[in-house]
């Protein structure tokens, strides 16, 4: 099953920057397909391999902060390639 993946990172404390750095810059290492933009990262691929990195990536984001949300939308279906028709 293909999924897609939109995650938002949201530190609150003042030096985020390197967390948020590392986090995308895993998931862009992963080989799966991830996209980027000011708000947020999505990420396509299988369920079980999206998940599975998502699992470690996540939890390895979150230690990184002293306090921060972590914001996780999840759609069945491999939307990277969706384009607005307007």
């Amino acid at each position: 099953m293909k999924i897609s993946v939109e995650l938002t990172l949201t530190p609150l404390q003042d030096d985020y920057e390197p967390a948020i750095i590392n986090f995308i810059k895993s998931l862009r290492n992963s080989g799966l397909t991830v996209l980027e933009n000011p708000l947020s990262t999505q990420v396509y691929g299988d369920y079980d391999e999206v998940m599975n990195l998502l699992q470690k990536e996540m939890k390895i984001a979150l230690e990184a902060l002293e306090r921060g949300l972590l914001y996780i939308k999840i759609v069945k279906s491999d939307r990277s390639d969706y384009e607005p028709h307007f």
